[in-house]
């Protein structure tokens, strides 16, 4: 059995790991390109790192406005509902593989419900 989610470290080394995948995945690298093309991809993780400790540990580090950020993007690279079905897969194979526990199913739900929101307010319905 995997341990559950106890620090911000095994939040970083998730999104990392995550990332990993996000970024080996074609139908999703365009949503990271500019992050990776003006090398600030280690920066990005440790906001993405701070917005998930501050939801499982009730920390006070982020201090974007997520929902906005994603609007930017879409813009640009417009999120469709594939997208989401593939970053949540990442994100759950991602925890799934490496920690178990209250904290766990706590990221996971959390992001089912980001997804939802995200979803609706970008207007993504295919």
């Amino acid at each position: 059995m995997n341990p559950d989610i106890s620090s911000r470290d095994d939040i970083k080394f998730i999104i990392t790991k995550f990332y990993d995948l996000l970024l080996a995945d074609k139908k999703m690298i365009p949503f990271f390109e500019e992050i990776v093309a003006q090398n600030h991809l280690e920066e990005h993780l440790e906001v993405i790192s701070d917005f998930w400790n501050d939801i499982l540990f009730d920390t006070n580090s982020y201090s974007n406005n997520v929902m906005k950020k994603h609007l930017d993007k879409n813009v640009f690279v417009a999120f469709k509902k594939e997208h989401f079905s593939i970053w949540m897969s990442y994100f759950f194979e991602t925890i799934d593989a490496n920690f178990d526990g209250e904290r766990a199913h706590s990221m996971k739900n959390r992001a089912r419900s980001i997804t939802t929101v995200m979803e609706l307010k970008l207007g993504v319905y295919q």
